[in-house]
């Protein structure tokens, strides 16, 4: 999809608790997708540019923003002495980033202290899209950081997001360092039928200072959906004795239990489930994959307990880019906000602010040729674009290349930014 050539973002955790966008979303049913995506098979999603209606307004550097809106579990992992305990709260945290992506099926615009973090991310690469993040606790508990370069494939009905980068959450109290990466996402129904998300495939979060493990396997939908949206795992310690199963759904909540009791629970389900008659599922289009029948809420196995759950999301917000309280403030600018802010900061977008006031595909259009021009510019002066906040280097815990955070930000000194507005 169209890709900024040159856009920094920054933001500090000083967000309320929004209820409402200035205007509900765009109608989607007017625009055919597939007449934009026929002549683009074979070829990078990240460089097509697409209509504004499928867009949300917030960019791809904000959404990332959006695996801080449980920082409550870093700051329960973070106060716990036993290492398996915060295992359990980091685990559920990593489950929680995604949550939000929940029925989003809008796409974020490419990039151009309540809770008491403050984060700051930058387009680190355009061609392919890199986006790094750090985040910092104000209190000096927690460093959250890493790059995300999610690579598209297109498979006719579908577009699944593989999610290439590590993330790295390093509780500083523990002198502790957990890396993990994000599991498959897949939109169904690019084409037909009703938009739907699924997220699957294996997450290893891995303490590198104890050397425990948490395996989390995000289950396929499956023939009849009965496995849609579930998460189920374990935690093991670094003679992989299992300490515990964590069990539940990425849209709703995560639990924790013995493992003997999980296994008894489980037997007792399938004797269960032998003697009911098997879920036979229809499509109502033979051309759409259709969305099963959300499944029973998590069976909670007696004796569990609970990790982490969903807040409601506010009213309207079916009408709203199905967006969390936590998504719809992020682009709030308060009082006295602009003065502190770096000027290329994505609350500053045109474009964004105007699809939010519903009057954004000529703004998006503008700063589209804008960024174009500046490439063309700085290839007949065969200048390379530069990062400002982060650089190339080793991740100290897994010894791989990884977009670092160079600092500065935090200073507020805002020099020799590019005009990308």
């Amino acid at each position: 999809m169209d890709s900024d050539d040159s856009c920094e973002g920054g933001s500090e955790s000083s967000f309320k608790d929004a209820m409402s966008l200035p205007a509900v979303m765009f109608s989607r049913n007017s625009v055919s997708i597939w007449s934009i995506l026929k002549k683009c098979i074979g070829l990078e999603l990240s460089k097509i540019t697409m209509p504004i209606a499928f867009n949300e307004p917030l960019s791809f550097l904000q959404r990332i923003t959006e695996y801080m809106e449980h920082t409550y579990l870093i700051n329960r992992a973070s106060s716990l002495s036993d290492s398996i305990g915060r295992m359990k709260a980091v685990a559920a945290f990593a489950v929680s980033a995604v949550a939000s992506q929940w029925d989003r099926t809008g796409k974020p615009f490419n990039p151009l202290e309540e809770q008491g973090f403050r984060l700051v991310s930058e387009q680190v690469s355009h061609h392919p899209p890199v986006s790094a993040f750090h985040a910092e606790s104000l209190t000096g508990d927690f460093v959250f950081h890493g790059s995300i370069y999610p690579k598209l494939k297109f498979w006719g009905k579908s577009v699944e997001a593989e999610p290439k980068g590590t993330i790295t959450l390093e509780l500083l109290r523990h002198n502790e360092a957990y890396t993990w990466s994000n599991p498959h996402c897949c939109v169904h129904n690019i084409i037909l039928g009703k938009l739907w998300i699924e997220q699957y495939g294996t997450v290893e979060i891995v303490n590198h200072s104890t050397g425990d493990k948490c395996v989390l396997n995000f289950k396929p939908c499956g023939m009849f959906g009965k496995e849609l949206h579930k998460v189920e795992g374990y935690i093991q310690d670094k003679n992989k004795k299992k300490h515990c199963v964590v069990y539940g759904k990425w849209t709703e909540c995560m639990w924790s239990v013995d493992p003997q009791a999980y296994e008894a629970h489980k037997k007792s389900e399938k004797k269960g489930d032998n003697k009911k008659q098997k879920n036979v599922r229809t499509a109502e289009n033979d051309d759409a994959d259709d969305m099963p029948e959300v499944q029973e809420t998590v069976s909670v196995v007696p004796g569990s307990t609970l990790l982490w759950r969903i807040d409601s999301r506010p009213p309207h917000s079916a009408t709203m880019y199905n967006f969390t309280s936590f998504a719809m403030s992020l682009n709030e600018l308060q009082p006295g906000m602009e003065a502190t802010l770096a000027p290329t900061d994505c609350r500053f977008r045109p474009d964004i602010r105007a699809m939010e006031n519903d009057e954004a595909s000529k703004e998006k259009e503008r700063l589209e040729e804008k960024q174009r021009a500046a490439r063309k510019e700085r290839a007949k002066k065969d200048e390379e674009w530069s990062t400002r906040w982060f650089h190339m280097g080793t991740n100290p815990y897994t010894s791989s290349q990884a977009w670092l955070y160079t600092g500065g930000y935090f200073n507020r000194s805002y020099k020799d930014l590019p005009d990308i507005y």
